[in-house]
């Protein structure tokens, strides 16, 4: 959201102040404790456990504060570790109400060259992930809080002489770079975490028309709503839209850091309040149903790590941004809706909605020339059950697959890939249309939803599409995460687009 300087300010709030060869005395100090490895001061074994953190004060008014982050076995360590040794340990020094610490890289002894050798990660690449885990920790959406409202800051503290394998200006780098990361993820997650009354499908859209039009970089944003989405025959979000009091949208949000390049489109599902239509939820408590637009929230992320590290990439943002609503005006389960592919849909169940909206952008990725398409979406409840919170189920392309896989794996946003199996096919038969939008079986439902996209994407175009319906949020605090949303996919994109510009 912009204050009234016209900057764009992040509706949550993390610790962004790093400083290098401050002067100032820190509050404490933090050490990386590993397993089975010498420590400066007495630590049981289970303080070296990763994800945990143990105090060990000063005996005297002298004598330093120690926060001990566990690592686990220095063999074993993997980056994602870092990270969430990192927002661990920010978030135990923020209940202390410390403001500021010092990382001790290594206990005295240990030179920078073993530990590169030892732990198989790159001093950089440590470092890295050490800060997106510790500023990604200390945000909090309090946009909404008043009393409860978490107050104060940590600054962290970095010594040069600590990192010999980096110069100064690479350390800064490094700095950078994490910032510019976090920053993208904090935008998602604050996206997610916005109530109804602050996001819907107008002011979605408004927000990132603002947001991305910009002088500084080549970015053209445009939105396609009302008359336009009827020329274009995006009768998906025509349908799904009618329901709702606010119109509904595609965004096209198009980044030519180098236009000689394949485009990317990046498309995400925006269903900024989720009802489930005239299939209307019901439930206790079904606040999460503003959360259905994280695929949408992760694409914005994306572009705007891109757009911050001046990616040399060619990404097309696809963005469709609509509220599923039951109303005298909305769609009735039954209705077909006509597809400019020629496809035709019957609406067994209007809860279905996210695939109907997708339908529309993986059509229009076409139409302007995608080379290769990544959905991603809040698609099934059925993913979950299938992988848990944790991970993201994947389907498609092979390579494509593979590579996000791998990078999934390096920056903690984890994949597994899902089978298209061709013979599911067959539940999606409908008696009256083409295909339903949703399966006749309670079985495959995750599976079924990707043969029905698949339906929607053109020949020429690759296509990945990942069900992020587990990993949008989580219910209480994990790793470098608070309770709420993750802003999972943000980093996982922008990495597979760098990747694939320099592949």
């Amino acid at each position: 959201m912009k204050s009234k300087d016209g900057k764009n300010r992040s509706r949550g709030r993390s610790a962004m102040k790093v400083l290098i060869d401050a002067a100032a005395a820190p509050a404490a100090l933090v050490y990386p404790a590993y397993a089975d490895e010498p420590f400066p001061f007495r630590l049981g074994e289970a303080g070296r456990k990763a994800e945990s953190v143990t105090w060990l004060y000063g005996r005297t008014e002298g004598d330093d504060d120690v926060l001990a982050a566990g690592m686990g076995r220095r063999g074993e360590l993997t980056l994602e570790r870092v990270r969430r040794a990192g927002g661990a340990s920010a978030r135990a020094l923020l209940r202390e109400g410390r403001g500021s610490a010092l990382l001790v890289r290594e206990p005295s002894g240990l030179s920078g060259a073993a530990v590169t050798v030892a732990g198989g990660i790159a001093a950089a690449e440590w470092l890295q992930a050490w800060l997106e885990g510790w500023m990604l920790g200390l945000y909090r959406f309090d946009a909404f809080r008043q009393a409860t409202k978490t107050e104060g800051d940590v600054e962290l503290l970095l010594r040069s002489e600590d990192w010999p394998e980096l110069s100064g200006d690479e350390l800064a780098a490094v700095v950078r770079t994490a910032r510019n990361r976090t920053a993208g993820v904090m935008l998602a997650r604050d996206r997610v975490n916005e109530p109804p009354e602050a996001l819907n499908p107008e002011r979605f859209a408004e927000w990132m028309a603002e947001y991305f039009s910009r002088d500084d970089a080549p970015v053209k944003v445009r939105v396609y709503r009302g008359q336009e989405l009827a020329e274009r025959r995006m009768n998906g979000l025509i349908a799904v839209g009618a329901g709702g009091r606010h119109e509904p949208a595609l965004v096209e949000i198009r980044y030519e850091g180098d236009p000689r390049l394949p485009m990317l489109a990046l498309v995400g599902k925006g269903v900024t309040f989720d009802m489930g239509g005239m299939n209307v939820k019901t439930g206790r408590d079904i606040s999460d149903a503003r959360m259905d637009m994280g695929g949408a929230a992760a694409v914005v992320g994306a572009m705007d790590i891109l757009l911050r590290e001046r990616a040399k990439v060619n990404v097309t943002a696809l963005i469709p941004v609509v509220d599923n609503l039951p109303d005298s005006r909305a769609m009735l389960p039954s209705s077909v809706i006509r597809y400019p592919n020629g496809l035709t849909v019957q609406v067994a169940n209007t809860d279905g909605e996210g695939r109907l909206i997708l339908a529309d952008a993986l059509i229009h990725a076409a139409n302007i020339g995608a080379a290769e398409a990544i959905d991603i979406a809040t698609l099934t409840g059925n993913i979950g059950v299938a992988l848990g919170l944790g991970i993201a189920g994947i389907w498609g392309d092979e390579e494509m697959t593979r590579e996000l896989v791998e990078i999934g794996e390096r920056n903690g946003e984890r994949l597994w890939p899902m089978p298209l199996m061709d013979e599911y096919e067959a539940e999606l038969r409908s008696d009256y249309a083409d295909l339903r939008n949703v399966s006749g079986s309670t079985l495959a439902g995750a599976i079924t939803a990707a043969l029905f996209l698949r339906r929607f994407v053109a020949d020429s175009m690759r296509w990945v599409h990942i069900d992020m319906a587990g990993t949008v949020q989580y219910k209480q605090d994990v790793g470098y995460s608070e309770a709420g949303a993750t802003g999972y996919g943000a980093r996982l994109l922008a990495d597979y687009a760098v990747k694939r510009a320099q592949r």
